[in-house]
């Protein structure tokens, strides 16, 4: 099942990547069950093994574009977002003390933690796009204007995947031109 998860995670990523366009430097979050993956509720079949296969899948390509990852934590750790030290000073966001663990911020962000060259916990994000693996609700931590994404990629594993964009705010009223 790993070989299956780490394709399927890594065809999502480039589908949402070619919709949404990203710039580089750039934050794009994922929000990831493995229990989901796995078959079972979210929580409560945690595996390293898939969210390693999810990580493995994703990164590479956010590295070779020179994105950043940001992996949202599970409901213990408030939701917090793990992501490298230098996005955290590039942005401005304050780091927080937390490591997370399968069981305490869940197996995908451990994995990231495990990944990232300096990674750090923070407690919220504003990302340009995200993809959210097993109903994880990672809205809290998109740009305000979120546009749904579909993707070809319906499920990575057993888990359903929803993704979406961002766009600016359109401002100005009916005489503002839009691009």
């Amino acid at each position: 099942m790993y070989e299956q998860v780490m394709r399927e995670a890594r065809d999502a990523m480039l589908e949402l990547l070619e919709i949404a366009r990203p710039e580089a430097g750039e934050l794009v979050v994922i929000g990831c069950s493995s229990s989901e993956i796995a078959g079972g509720e979210i929580g409560k079949l945690s595996s390293p093994e898939l969210a390693a296969a999810v990580v493995n899948g994703v990164l590479p390509l956010l590295r070779e574009r020179n994105l950043y990852l940001a992996a949202q934590c599970c409901e213990h750790l408030n939701r917090a977002l793990i992501i490298e030290r230098a996005a955290a000073k590039i942005f401005g966001y304050e780091i927080v003390s937390v490591r997370p663990r399968p069981q305490a911020g869940g197996s995908f962000a451990t994995a990231v933690f495990e990944s990232l060259e300096q990674p750090v916990a923070v407690e919220r994000i504003r990302a340009c796009a995200g993809i959210d693996i097993g109903s994880t609700l990672i809205g809290m931590h998109l740009r305000e204007v979120a546009v749904p994404v579909r993707l070809k990629t319906k499920m990575i594993g057993n888990a359903p995947v929803v993704a979406a964009r961002t766009r600016p705010k359109l401002i100005g009223g009916p005489r503002a031109e839009y691009d």
